[in-house]
């Protein structure tokens, strides 16, 4: 973690890969911890199935800024939700420049509903970095889910989310993701305020890069003061690629806060 105050270069501010010790092997780590769980994993359209009837449907949405991997590269995030008893799934969604983030959040939408038709009980989702985003976009006013849907969410677990998106307008990620400030306005969940009463714990790697700090404080803190039952957790030694390994442990405190008590 960054201790500046102030940010003079933006670009490295949001950099994780360069300061974090072996942070490029982990693409690789990702793709293979996956494809060793699909292997003994049950999957059916698109979900992992657990042994009888599921608690509810859990949803894990992937990262990447938006523009990188696919459901095939984090698979294995689903174990943990999956050994307490509940169908995941992990959404597929095009990769920016081939649809904007509106429409990454329309397609999101679309498969938590098909899923969702499927499987009763509780509905409950978290992803992680820009699929922290769409988890909150999920759950924020102009949502869209199905009215039928949003009714059943349980829970959601952001993890390292990019939930503001202004300030990306300034990266050079941008020439993909092609944010302007309309759709800023209209897709950063701190901005829109909440369309769900149900719990979100904000959660963030107490070690990362000060801007995924920044933005995880300020989603807490702008819906906690909106009313919605909103709580922080800062993880403790856990840097924004190690923080998600927790999704893959049915004893860890993120599978507990996702599916506990439901």
């Amino acid at each position: 973690m960054m201790e500046a105050d102030v940010i003079t270069d933006w670009e490295d501010a949001w950099a994780n890969g360069p300061h974090i010790p072996g942070g490029a092997e982990y693409p690789a780590r990702w793709a293979q911890a996956a494809a060793d769980f699909r292997s003994t994993a049950i999957m059916r359209d698109g979900i992992f199935w657990p042994e009888g009837t599921p608690k509810g449907l859990a949803v894990v949405i992937h990262g990447g800024w938006w523009v990188r991997f696919s459901p095939d590269d984090w698979s294995h995030l689903a174990a943990g939700a999956l050994a307490r008893g509940w169908a995941v799934l992990i959404p597929r969604y095009t990769l920016a420049p081939g649809a904007r983030i509106a429409q990454i959040g329309q397609q999101v939408a679309g498969a938590i509903a098909a899923a969702a038709a499927q499987i009763a009980g509780p509905v409950v989702l978290t992803g992680h970095s820009a699929g922290g985003h769409l988890t909150a976009r999920m759950v924020s006013a102009q949502t869209p889910l199905p009215p039928e849907v949003l009714t059943r969410v349980a829970r959601t677990v952001p993890v390292s989310g990019l939930f503001d998106l202004r300030p990306l307008m300034r990266l050079a990620v941008n020439a993909q993701l092609q944010i302007d400030p309309a759709e800023a306005m209209a897709e950063s969940p701190p901005l829109l305020g909440p369309a769900s009463l149900a719990p979100m714990i904000v959660w963030v790697g107490a070690a990362e890069r000060t801007p995924f700090l920044w933005q995880s404080r300020a989603m807490a803190a702008t819906w906690a003061l909106l009313g919605a039952p909103t709580r922080l957790v800062e993880e403790r030694g856990r840097h924004h690629f190690d923080i998600v390994e927790g999704l893959t442990d049915p004893t860890s405190q993120m599978t507990e806060a996702l599916v506990g008590g439901l």
